[in-house]
C-alpha cells in the first residue's frame, strides 16, 4: 500500500472514530460501566476463539525463531483471558474522572474559577506483541470518553483481530458505536505514518514497543505523542540492605517475567556487602537461567559470570539477561543511574532511612521504589486498573498513563454579572 491509498483507506476510520468520541464524550458512567461489563462477558464467552487465533500467532512466532521472551509478550491462556476480562470490571469500579471538577477558587470579584476534566478525543496505539494491550487501552479510553485506534504488529495479528472483533461487537450489544474502537487489521509501516501525520484527526498517539518502534514515532509524529520508551529499570543494594530481602527482590525482578519492561536490567551493589551478597545472588539466578554480565569485580567473585561491556549499561535485554555493577556507595549508584537510566523504574534495597529518602528524591524516573520489586511500576499494581503505557516523557503524563492521564481539563467560571474593568 502507498501513501496515498494509505491516507484514503485510514482517514474514514479516524472520521469515523472522531464522530464516536462525540457520543462517548456525552455518556453518563452508568452506560461506560455497562459498556465495560458486556465486554468482560464477551471475552469470556469466546475464550477458545481467541486461543485458537492467538494459538495462530505463537505458532508463527516460534517456528520464525523468536525469543522465548516475546513468544511470551505475545502468549495468552485462559488465565490472561481472563485478566483481561477482570480489568474490564476493575476499571469499572473506578471513579470516573470526566467531569470532576477541581481547584476550585472564588476570586476577589466574586467568579468561581475551576477546572474540568474532559477526555482527550481520539488516541491513536501503536504496539506489538501483547494482544493485551487491546483490551487495556479500550478499556481505559471508553471509561475516560475516548475512543481509540489501534495499529498493532504482524507478529499477532490473529489475535488482535478476534479481540477486535469481540469488542466491537460488545459495543454494538451495549448500544455504543462499535468505532470506538477500532483494530487496524494492515500491518505495513504506511498505516503508522498516516497515523503519525494526522493532525486534526488523531489527538495523541501512544507507541508501546521495541526502541527502534519508538524512535520511528518520535521522528516522524507530527501528532502530539507521549512514548514509552525501553525500560533500564535499576536496582541498587545498599550497605544496609536486609540481604535476605534483596536476594527476594532482585530475584522477582529479574525472573518473575523478565520480557516486560519494567524488569530489572541492572543491579547495582554496594561495596561493602558485595562479596557477601553476590554469591548467594548469583547462585540463585543460576538456578532460574540468569546470565549475569558483570564489572571486574563481580566477575571477580562470580568467576562464571560474563565481563560486561559498555553496551550492557544502557540495554534493555527483555530476557534472562542481568548486568551487574559493584559500586562505591549512594554517590556511584545515583550518577550511575542518572548516566544510563531511560527513566522508567529504579528500586533501593535499605534499612537507612536517611538513604532511602535521598533515593526517593534524587532519583528522576517514573517510579522510584523503596524495599520493593521493580515489578510494581503497572497501571494494574499501582492501582489505575490499567494502563496505556508507561510514560518516559514528561510532558504530558510521566508514568504509568491511566483514567485522569487520557483527560485534559478546561476553565469552568461561574458568575453573577461580573464584567472586567
Amino acid at each position: 500500500m502507498n501513501e496515498m491509498e494509505a491516507r484514503g483507506w485510514l482517514w474514514p476510520k479516524i472520521e469515523d472514530a472522531s464522530k464516536a468520541a462525540e457520543e462517548l464524550a456525552r455518556l453518563d458512567t452508568a452506560r461506560k460501566n455497562a459498556a465495560l461489563g458486556s465486554i468482560a462477558q464477551g471475552l469470556r464467552e469466546h475464550v477458545g476463539e481467541i486461543l485458537a487465533e492467538n494459538g495462530i500467532d505463537v505458532e508463527k512466532a516460534e517456528k520464525e525463531g523468536k525469543s522465548a521472551a516475546l513468544v511470551d509478550r505475545l502468549r495468552l491462556d485462559e488465565a490472561r483471558v481472563e485478566a483481561m476480562a477482570r480489568t474490564m470490571e476493575e476499571v469499572a469500579e473506578l471513579p470516573d474522572p470526566v467531569g470532576e471538577l477541581y481547584d476550585v477558587k472564588r476570586r476577589p470579584n466574586g467568579l468561581l474559577v475551576s477546572r474540568m476534566r474532559i477526555p482527550l478525543g481520539v488516541i491513536g496505539i501503536v504496539f506489538e506483541s501483547r494482544p493485551n494491550v487491546v483490551c487495556d487501552t479500550a478499556a481505559l479510553c471508553l471509561k475516560s470518553g475516548n475512543c481509540v485506534i489501534l495499529r498493532g504488529g504482524s507478529d499477532a495479528a490473529h489475535s488482535n483481530a478476534v479481540l477486535g472483533g469481540v469488542l466491537r461487537h460488545a459495543l454494538k450489544d451495549a448500544g455504543l458505536p462499535e468505532s470506538a474502537v477500532t483494530v487496524i487489521d494492515r500491518t505495513d509501516r504506511t498505516v503508522v505514518l498516516e497515523m503519525l501525520r494526522a493532525r486534526g484527526g488523531i489527538d495523541l498517539l501512544i507507541p508501546r514497543g521495541g526502541e527502534s518502534l519508538i524512535r520511528f514515532v518520535d521522528e516522524h509524529a507530527r501528532v502530539p505523542v507521549v512514548l514509552h520508551f525501553k525500560g533500564v529499570c535499576h536496582m541498587f543494594v545498599d550497605r544496609d540492605a536486609d540481604l535476605d530481602m534483596a536476594y527476594d527482590l532482585a530475584l522477582n525482578a529479574k525472573a518473575q517475567r523478565a520480557g516486560v519492561c519494567n524488569a530489572l536490567e541492572t543491579l547495582l551493589v554496594d561495596r561493602p556487602v558485595a562479596e557477601l551478597f553476590l554469591p548467594g545472588m548469583a547462585e540463585r539466578f543460576r538456578e532460574v537461567g540468569v546470565e549475569l554480565r558483570g564489572c571486574g569485580t563481580t566477575c571477580r567473585i562470580v568467576p562464571d559470570a560474563t565481563p560486561a561491556t559498555e553496551e550492557d549499561w544502557p540495554a534493555e535485554y527483555l530476557d534472562l539477561v542481568l548486568a551487574v555493577k559493584v559500586v562505591d556507595g549512594m554517590d556511584e549508584a545515583l550518577a550511575h543511574i542518572g548516566k544510563y537510566s531511560s527513566l522508567h523504574t529504579e528500586s533501593i534495597v535499605t534499612e537507612h532511612y536517611g538513604r532511602a529518602r535521598r533515593f526517593l528524591r534524587e532519583v528522576g524516573s517514573s517510579c522510584v521504589l523503596v524495599n520493593a520489586s521493580t515489578r510494581f511500576n503497572d497501571g494494574g499494581q499501582l492501582g489505575l486498573g490499567a494502563e496505556m503505557g508507561i510514560s518516559t516523557t514528561k510532558i504530558h503524563a510521566f508514568g504509568p498513563m491511566g483514567l485522569r492521564e487520557l483527560t485534559t481539563s478546561k476553565f469552568v467560571v461561574m458568575g453573577d454579572g461580573q464584567m472586567r474593568q
